[in-house]
């Protein structure tokens, strides 16, 4: 396995047409027309396949975005008692939640909100049936199918001593008393083909018990939005599922419904040098981009060069890790220079935080048909002090 991870970002599209002065530093901006193309994909999968196709609120829940989203897919997939929450109130639909360790205090709100709920062990399932019965909610079991198609070991489901999912193993019919469905999410930013290859690898091993389950979530990773995904085949995959099996069947897609739609916009805020030519910007890696740092990965630079002016660009926090990473322009850099990173919608935005008091970015909306821009939200002190005590 690699120690980076890849990053699938796209072209710049019709981004290399934003002038970045136009937002306040950071900013993430989304392109609702983006958007809308990778949901257009995304719904005529679900209409030619069958497939239940919810968004993934962990990855992008850009909630101002939801009445489109409502008008293209099916509903949310949640992790846990707050996405639910807010897959209902705002995406309607359904909503599919799972996280790996429910609480007892949250359990009978979780199952107010949720029309699946899916459980990441035998034990948790047993413990909690009888109230999901209760409450008319279908009841999901995450497995792990034990066949690895990993990048990254540690954002793999399916890695040795995985926390994430029953080891299929496991299962027996005793084991699924109860249980409308299997759900497995072992894909990150991946292809058709590990989607085919897993089910292969596991399909010989469910063969005992689909008769008795009503659906199979195939979880989220799907790069269907991406070019060079093989669309056809994933319709044909569903379709033969569903008809071999007579399951209804569900995608989970997150990065898919938000990619290559958003930028980070940033700016240079000094230009040291030690050693090579540094470069201090107003995003920070761990606050604003904490893939970079977890994954890691190197974020895409809008427009950047080879050969050229090649700067090692960091944060302003006090952490020596706060590191993006080294880039090349074609010309030297200049204090107040704008500059942006390329597919950030997803993400980068629900995982940014507050470390050393650093500013959260700006969320903006462009709609790069009409050119309109629309500021949705700005944080301030109040943000970072609420969290404290």
């Amino acid at each position: 396995m690699s120690d980076m991870m890849t990053t699938q970002a796209g072209d710049a599209g019709a981004f290399r047409d934003f002038d970045l002065n136009r937002v306040p530093t950071p900013c993430f901006v989304v392109d609702e027309k983006a958007v809308e193309r990778n949901l257009s994909i995304l719904a005529e999968i679900g209409k030619q396949s069958g497939a239940h196709v919810l968004s993934a609120l962990k990855a992008f829940s850009m909630f101002s975005l939801a009445p489109l989203i409502r008008r293209h897919l099916g509903g949310t997939c949640a992790s846990g008692i707050y996405e639910a929450r807010l897959g209902r109130e705002e995406y309607g639909g359904e909503v599919a939640t799972f996280c790996a360790g429910y609480k007892d205090a949250d359990i009978d709100e979780i199952l107010s909100l949720s029309d699946h709920i899916i459980f990441n062990s035998i034990a948790q399932k047993d413990r909690f049936l009888a109230k999901a019965q209760a409450a008319g909610v279908q009841v999901g079991l995450r497995i792990n199918p034990e066949h690895s198609e990993g990048e990254i070991a540690k954002y793999d489901p399916c890695a040795p001593c995985s926390r994430l999912g029953t080891p299929v193993r496991q299962l027996t019919e005793e084991v699924l008393t109860g249980v409308d469905g299997l759900h497995m999410h072992t894909l990150c930013e991946q292809g058709f083909e590990p989607l085919q290859r897993t089910w292969q690898a596991v399909a010989p091993k469910l063969a005992p018990f689909m008769g008795q389950l009503r659906w199979l979530n195939f979880g989220g990773g799907h790069h269907i939005t991406r070019d060079d995904y093989d669309r056809e085949g994933l319709i044909a995959f569903i379709k033969t599922i569903r008809e071999e099996h007579a399951v209804e069947v569900y995608l989970e897609p997150g990065e898919a419904v938000a990619l290559d739609a958003g930028i980070l916009v940033g700016e240079i805020l000094d230009l040291p040098t030690n050693g090579m030519n540094l470069a201090i910007t107003d995003i920070s890696a761990t606050c604003h981009m904490p893939d970079v740092i977890e994954a890691p990965y190197r974020p895409a630079l809008m427009d950047e060069v080879e050969p050229g002016h090649t700067y090692r660009l960091g944060g302003p926090s006090c952490l020596a890790g706060d590191v993006i990473g080294d880039y090349t322009w074609d010309q030297p850099l200049q204090i107040g220079q704008r500059f942006a990173f390329l597919d950030q919608a997803h993400y980068s935005m629900v995982k940014t935080n507050t470390f050393n008091g650093v500013p959260l970015p700006t969320i903006a909306l462009w709609n790069s048909k009409t050119d309109e821009l629309n500021i949705i939200r700005t944080f301030g002190y109040d943000d970072f002090k609420d969290r404290l005590s």
